[in-house]
């Protein structure tokens, strides 16, 4: 995630030195998220069939040598031909690391596991959007990727020691037929094609407008790319704030009241963002529209483990698979409507999209779970 959101708080810098619009500068992270969409209906069986934690740790390998590249780039597009690279090895980390918990955990305590997980996810909001803002801005944008390629090696280094001791734990699930009618499946199940639609809407307007949440926040306030970079990311630390409070919470709330009030949480504190005449607001708006997110979101990881349970790793990297193309296509269209109309204007509108979204899908799970028992 620190990989995935490291340009964001970059892009009006990138849009300097190569002497390119935002739109255009933006594909660092658009192109970057159509590769990671696309390469999900690799890695799924792939990680079913060879074991999820060996090609998690290859794929660390592949992530450090993409970034190294990306810091050597000559010009903008060699950087996102680079990023194109590292997407395709960074696809594998997130989906087979939650199909692997999905193989070990029961789902009765399955959510409270993924919120823990999820600490490593808003750490790395975190980071890249804090770091690429604070590098950019002293040593320059291409020390962000260096910091991302010693970071990756380390990190293989240590999967690496103790493949032998973690690979052997989840037993790898092979599905009954084959890949592609594992597809025709889930296109004719009303809930995964439901489920999925959310997704895609979820990527396009959650992860969509935090890639240009910084931008929005140095051209309408005025303030350094540091202080844009840091404001954001308040994000990961209500993230981090729900993880360490999510056995409560999903207690308290259960699935339906997370994926409510996430989405309402949310919307809320991205209508502030959007409209507030100080940037102070954007501090305590931030961290509660991260909050609200971790809600929503760990809500949906939940419910992809379960979405193909005879190969989760399928299915969870289907999830990710939508919810990256959906990002791609809110990065694109998002820059594309900034170009055309205020930034206040696009992030309320687009706050008002989550906010539906949340209560749609609570009433959608409400409906299954009434459903599923009618039948039990």
């Amino acid at each position: 995630m620190a990989l995935q959101r490291i340009c964001d708080p970059m892009l009006p810098e990138l849009s300097r030195v190569f002497s390119a619009p935002i739109s255009e500068a933006s594909r660092v992270i658009s192109f970057f998220a159509i590769a990671y969409g696309l390469m999900q209906l690799f890695y799924g069986p792939v990680g079913d069939r060879f074991g999820k934690y060996r090609v998690v740790m290859l794929a660390t390998i592949g992530c450090s040598v993409g970034s190294l590249l990306s810091a050597l780039s000559a010009d903008l597009t060699f950087l996102v031909i680079a990023r194109v690279g590292t997407a395709l090895a960074a696809a594998a980390i997130i989906p087979l690391s939650l199909a692997w918990v999905g193989d070990v955990v029961h789902y009765e305590h399955r959510q409270e596991t993924l919120a823990r997980v999820g600490l490593g996810t808003m750490l790395g909001i975190t980071a890249g959007q804090l770091f690429g803002g604070l590098l950019t801005d002293t040593l320059g944008w291409r020390w962000a990727f260096a910091l991302m390629a010693a970071a990756f090696a380390s990190v293989s280094f240590l999967l690496g020691r103790q493949l032998k001791h973690l690979e052997p734990i989840a037993h790898p699930t092979h599905a009954p037929t084959g890949f592609f009618k594992q597809l025709q499946q889930v296109a004719h199940n009303p809930w995964a094609r439901t489920f999925l639609s959310i997704t895609l809407v979820e990527g396009a307007t959650v992860f969509g407008v935090l890639a240009v949440t910084a931008a929005h926040l140095h051209q309408v306030h005025h303030i350094s790319l540091t202080l844009a970079g840091g404001t954001t990311a308040l994000f990961g630390l209500g993230g981090m704030a729900y993880m360490a409070t999510a056995k409560i919470t999903i207690r308290r709330f259960g699935e339906v009241g997370l994926a409510r009030y996430g989405g309402i949480s949310f919307g809320a504190a991205f209508l502030v963002i959007a409209f507030a005449p100080w940037w102070q607001l954007a501090l305590p708006s931030c961290f509660v529209a991260g909050f609200g997110f971790a809600m929503f979101h760990n809500t949906m990881q939940a419910k992809a483990t379960q979405m193909v349970p005879t190969a989760r790793g399928t299915g969870v990297t289907l999830f990710a698979g939508f919810l990256f193309l959906g990002q791609s296509l809110g990065v694109l269209v998002l820059a594309e409507l900034l170009s055309r109309f205020n930034s206040p204007l696009i992030l309320g509108a687009d706050a008002l999209v989550v906010c539906a979204m949340g209560i749609f899908l609570s009433r959608a799970i409400a409906k299954r779970n009434a459903t599923q028992a009618d039948h039990a």
